[in-house]
């Protein structure tokens, strides 16, 4: 089996350096870009299972290199995971809102950083698994197609982001069934991972501008459900 190809995007050499020596004495295959052009770059030229990004980078910062991978074919379900040392809840959402699947701060420690990569790319092969056999769901004018990941309405082909497909698949799969949050962070996200508590809001919100608001409910101090 090839080893798994990482992408490291980030303009200071000492993380870089730090970051490539930890994933390479754990057999995986790591490319580096200095800046976000060159890791756009990079990335169509060896397409990577996995990307990490910086969120601060001069001339293109991490969040708008996502948002250029993710519109460029083939990228749609290429894992991205942001590094910054910013905690503040805008980056974290900017970097939600353009479809990354994960968030890790700096200063990194390497077991810590190594353990969210590996369960990053272990919640992805397991996805990845049950796509093997068609499986679509259908309520009222909408078709989930989980071969595509895409979701139709009427005639219009609606294209999510993978997180964004993962949570509504899952809210679909049981009609007016109330998913706590706590349900959805696992069932999504994978107990193994920390992610910030605006994290479902965000992508709910930009399944409903995509779908349309009525779909989803909010129930207040539990969680969501989807009604038709």
């Amino acid at each position: 089996m090839d080893p798994v190809k990482i992408l490291i995007v980030d303009d200071e050499p000492d993380i870089l350096d730090f970051i490539r020596y930890n994933l390479v004495k754990e057999g995986f295959e790591v490319f580096t870009a200095s800046n976000g052009e060159d890791g756009i770059k990079t990335a169509e030229q060896v397409k990577p299972r996995l990307i990490i990004l910086d969120i601060m980078m001069p001339k293109m910062d991490g969040v708008e290199v996502c948002r250029q991978l993710r519109s460029k074919p083939g990228f749609e379900n290429t894992l991205v995971t942001f590094l910054t040392a910013r905690e503040e809840d805008y980056s974290q959402i900017a970097a939600l809102d353009v479809g990354g699947d994960d968030y890790i701060t700096k200063p990194i420690r390497p077991r810590v950083f190594l353990s969210r990569i590996k369960a990053l790319l272990r919640r992805s092969e397991r996805w990845e698994e049950e796509q093997e056999e068609p499986n679509t769901l259908s309520i009222g004018d909408l078709i989930i197609d989980r071969d595509r990941v895409t979701v139709t309405k009427g005639e219009d082909v609606i294209e999510l982001a993978k997180k964004e497909f993962e949570l509504l698949f899952l809210l679909v799969s049981k009609p007016g069934k109330v998913f706590s949050r706590e349900e959805i962070f696992n069932k999504v996200w994978g107990t193994d991972v920390i992610v910030g508590n605006r994290t479902i809001d965000v992508h709910i919100r930009k399944l409903r501008e995509k779908i349309g608001d009525h779909y989803i409910k909010t129930i207040k101090g539990i969680g969501y459900k989807f009604e038709f």
